[in-house]
């Protein structure tokens, strides 16, 4: 059975070669996640270095599923915001280990990360994910509602342009 918990900026740190290894999975499996291909589990260090540099800040909250004592999924939200909109956060990064999916992570991520914004005065969520992805499918499944699309927002992993699907979701 995953276990979900909410990861301190030690903690984070301590973690960071699993976080690296899901992030590469994860960008040369084809998630649009702001990185391009071929993405190697150092290239991913930087990145995550800096996510634990904002969990110590408190910006960020960074949630870990792990099984069988590694981590197999993340996301993120970044809760610090602009004084007119402290009651907003931003989902990010919801990652799942291609070798963990169908096991339900992305579920109980997103329920963790929905509570504990809600728990620290967070109202609502907004997200954005790769129009056209299985990511896409996601949200709405949990309850997030599909607001539009904007074109050419990004790049594949692999090159050529993508367009972006925003979602909300009330949490309290």
């Amino acid at each position: 059975m995953p276990t979900i918990r909410l990861l301190s900026a030690a903690e984070a740190q301590a973690v960071i070669p699993d976080l690296c290894e899901v992030l590469a999975d994860c960008v040369n499996g084809g998630a649009s996640v702001g990185f391009m291909q071929p993405y190697t589990v150092a290239d991913a260090e930087p990145y995550w270095r800096g996510v634990a540099d904002a969990v110590a800040d408190g910006a960020t909250l960074l949630f870990a599923a792990e099984i069988d004592g590694r981590i197999a999924g993340t996301v993120q939200v970044g809760a610090a915001q602009m004084p007119n909109q402290p009651h907003r956060g931003d989902l990010k990064k919801l990652l799942v280990h291609r070798s963990a999916r169908g096991r339900g992570l992305a579920r109980l991520l997103m329920e963790a990360a929905e509570q504990e914004a809600a728990r620290r005065g967070k109202t609502i969520l907004v997200l954005d994910t790769a129009t056209g992805s299985d990511a896409e499918a996601i949200y709405p499944r949990l309850g997030w509602e599909r607001v539009g699309v904007i074109p050419d927002y990004a790049l594949w992993p692999e090159g050529g342009l993508c367009a972006t699907t925003l979602f909300y979701k009330r949490v309290a």
